[in-house]
C-alpha cells in the first residue's frame, strides 16, 4: 500500500509538484524537521524513481514520505508541508493508521493528585482515531492532524491540544475523548468525515485525491494482474464500472448484503425495532429504523438497517412503512416483540391541529430567535434580568439560596426533541420582564433590524391569552417531562414504566377535573404584575 502511494504520488503533473526551484519558504526543497533521529534522508526505495525525466526529481516528495515521522509527539504540523505535497502525505498517514503501542509497558505512569496514573492500552478499543506518543506520553488525534487545518485556516477554532501540545489528563480520559469528538457539527466529526468520503470533486486522472472508490479500485488494479486487465484503461468505453450511477448500485449492493448478514445472525429470534424521524438537508421527512435482537451468544445487538422516506409522520404512515421495510428483508412480524419510537412529529400534527396552540408556539419561537439573533440584544436581555433581581433583592421579593438566580438567557427549542419546548416555556416565564424590555428597546431603536417583528411580538405576548396558554402548555409539558426523564433511565422496568404512564395520565384528568382554577388564578396574578388586561370570566362569551 506505502508504495503505491509513492508510486502514484511520483506521477503527479509538473504544476503539482512545482518546478525545478521552488520557493524556499516552503517544503519543496527540503524535509520537514523532526526531533526522530531516524529521519536523516535515507535512500529512496522506490522502484519506480529511476524511470522519471530529470528535470522533475522525484526525490523531494520521495524522501518526505519515507521519513515521515510515526510518533504523533514528533510530527509537525500539517501546514507546515507545501500544499502540493498535502494530499500525498495525509495520503501515507491514513494508509500507515493511528500510532498505537499494543504493550502498557510503554506507558509510564505519572503522580496525578494522590494517585498514580497512566494512558491505558483499551483506549484504543473505543476510539478508532486516537494516538499515543511514548515521546511526549500524551494523547493525540489522527485525524484532527491531518484535516483540521481545512477547517480551520486561522487557526482560532478549538484547541491544538490533540494536534499538538498532546492531551495527558488520565484521570478522565474516556470522558475528555468523548468531549473531544463533541456533537455531530464539530471539528473533528468534520475531519472524521472528510476521512470517509466516496465520492471525489476531482476524479480526472491527473487528480491527487479521486476519494475512496476509485483510489480503492486502482489500488486494486495494482495489486491484482486479473484486476488491471479489465479496469480502467484496460475496459471497455461503455464498461468501466466508474460511472457515478455505477457507483451508487455498487453501493446499495453491499447495502443488501450487510443487510443480509443481519438477518441471518437474528435468525429465528424475537427482535425489536426503534424509530426516529432523520430529516435530510432538504427537509423531508424519512424515517430511521434500528433492530435490536439478542444473538446466539446472549449479547443485546442493535443494527441500523434503512432510511425510509415518508409522506407523513402519522401512525398510519408510519405502519404501513415499517411493513414495507420489514416485509423487504423477510423478516416476519409475527417475531415483533418491541417498538420505540420519537414521536416528535406527531406532537407537531397535534399543534397543527389545535390553532391557538400552534399560534402560541410559533410566537414563542419567534420570540427566541428575535432576542438571539445578535449577541448585542442577548447582553442587553441579560443586563435586564440582573436589574430586574437587584430590584426584587432590595424589596426582599426574591428567594434566595444556593442555585437560584442564576444568569440565564433564553433556550432554543429542538425541531425533534417537543420536550424541548419545556425549557424555553420555562425561560420566557421567568424572563418575561426581561423579554419585554428588550423588544421595546428593539422598537424603540430606528438602527435595529426587524422592527416590524418585534413591535408584532411585543403586542401579541402582553395579551391574556399568550400568558395563558404559556401557563398551560408549561404545565402539561412539565408532567410528560418527567415522565419522559424517567423511562429514559437505563434501570427502568417495564411494570414500573406502566406505573409512571398511568400516574402521568392521572395528573392529567385531575388539572382537567380539578386544577383548572388554580391555573386560571396564577395566570391572573401573572397578568397583575405585568400590566396585562384580564378578561371577565363571567361576561357574555361571543365567537
Amino acid at each position: 500500500m506505502e508504495r503505491y502511494f509513492q508510486r502514484k504520488s511520483l506521477n503527479l503533473p509538473s504544476n503539482n509538484l512545482g518546478s525545478s526551484n521552488p520557493p524556499s519558504n516552503h517544503l519543496s526543497s527540503s524535509n520537514p524537521p523532526s526531533n526522530n533521529p531516524a529521519s536523516s534522508n535515507p535512500p529512496s526505495n522506490n522502484p519506480a524513481s529511476s524511470n522519471q525525466p530529470s528535470n522533475n526529481p522525484p526525490t523531494k516528495l520521495d524522501e518526505i514520505l519515507a521519513n515521515l515521522p510515526a510518533d504523533p509527539g514528533l510530527r509537525p504540523p500539517m501546514t507546515y508541508y507545501n500544499p502540493n505535497f498535502r494530499e500525498q502525505i495525509r495520503s501515507a498517514y491514513l494508509q500507515k493508521g493511528p500510532c498505537q503501542p499494543k504493550s502498557q509497558n510503554d506507558m509510564p505512569q505519572t503522580l496525578m493528585g494522590e494517585s498514580n496514573r497512566r494512558f491505558l492500552v483499551k483506549w484504543f478499543d473505543s476510539f478508532v482515531w486516537l494516538e499515543y506518543s511514548k515521546e511526549k506520553d500524551a494523547a493525540f488525534c489522527l485525524h484532527c492532524y491531518i484535516f483540521k487545518c481545512d477547517f480551520d485556516k486561522q487557526g482560532k477554532v478549538g484547541s491544538d491540544v490533540f494536534t499538538e501540545k498532546g492531551f495527558k489528563n488520565w484521570r478522565k480520559g474516556p470522558e475528555n475523548f468523548r468531549d473531544h469528538v463533541g456533537q455531530v457539527g464539530s471539528l473533528h466529526n468534520k475531519a472524521t468525515q472528510h476521512c470517509l468520503p466516496f465520492r471525489g470533486h476531482d476524479e480526472s486522472e491527473t487528480s491527487s485525491n479521486k476519494d475512496n472508490y476509485l483510489e480503492l479500485l486502482q489500488f486494486l488494479a495494482d495489486h491484482d494482474e486479473k484486476v488491471r486487465a479489465v479496469v480502467f484503461e484496460n475496459a471497455p468505453g461503455n464498461l468501466k464500472y466508474i460511472a457515478p450511477n455505477i457507483q451508487k448500485e455498487l453501493v446499495n449492493s453491499c447495502a443488501i448484503e450487510t443487510i443480509d448478514a443481519i438477518i441471518r445472525d437474528i435468525d429465528d429470534a424475537f427482535f425489536s425495532i426503534l424509530v426516529d424521524e432523520s430529516r435530510d438537508v432538504s427537509i423531508r421527512e424519512q424515517m430511521a429504523v434500528v433492530l435490536r435482537y439478542v444473538n446466539k451468544k446472549g449479547q443485546v445487538i442493535e443494527r441500523f438497517v434503512g432510511v425510509q422516506y415518508v409522506s407523513d409522520t402519522t401512525s398510519s404512515k408510519l405502519k404501513e412503512a415499517i411493513e414495507q421495510l420489514i416485509s423487504s428483508t423477510n423478516l416476519s412480524m409475527s417475531r415483533l416483540r418491541g417498538q420505540g419510537y420519537d414521536g416528535a412529529s406527531n406532537m407537531r400534527a397535534v399543534a397543527k391541529g389545535n390553532e391557538n396552540i400552534a399560534t402560541f408556539f410559533t410566537t414563542a419561537s419567534s420570540v427566541v430567535n428575535i432576542i438571539g439573533a445578535s449577541c448585542k440584544r442577548r447582553d442587553a436581555l441579560r443586563e435586564q434580568q440582573q436589574k430586574d433581581i437587584m430590584k426584587a433583592l432590595e424589596i426582599d421579593d426574591l428567594e434566595t439560596g444556593q442555585g437560584l438566580n442564576q444568569e440565564t438567557t433564553l433556550k432554543r427549542p429542538c425541531d425533534t426533541r417537543w420536550n424541548s419546548h419545556y425549557d424555553t416555556l420555562l425561560s420566557i416565564n421567568t424572563m418575561f420582564h426581561p423579554v419585554v424590555k428588550v423588544l421595546e428597546w428593539i422598537v424603540d431603536d430606528v438602527n435595529q433590524d426587524n422592527l416590524g417583528e418585534a413591535n408584532r411580538l411585543l403586542k401579541e405576548i402582553q395579551t391574556f391569552d399568550f400568558v395563558f396558554h404559556l401557563y398551560l402548555m408549561r404545565f402539561i409539558l412539565g408532567i410528560t417531562n418527567d415522565l419522559s426523564k424517567a423511562l429514559q433511565k437505563k434501570d427502568q422496568d417495564i411494570v414500573n414504566a406502566m406505573m409512571l404512564v398511568q400516574r402521568c395520565k392521572q395528573k392529567l384528568q385531575s388539572m382537567r377535573d380539578d386544577d383548572f382554577d388554580d391555573l386560571l388564578g396564577k395566570v391572573s396574578i401573572f397578568c397583575g404584575n405585568n400590566d396585562i388586561d384580564v378578561p371577565n370570566m363571567d361576561d357574555l362569551f361571543v365567537p
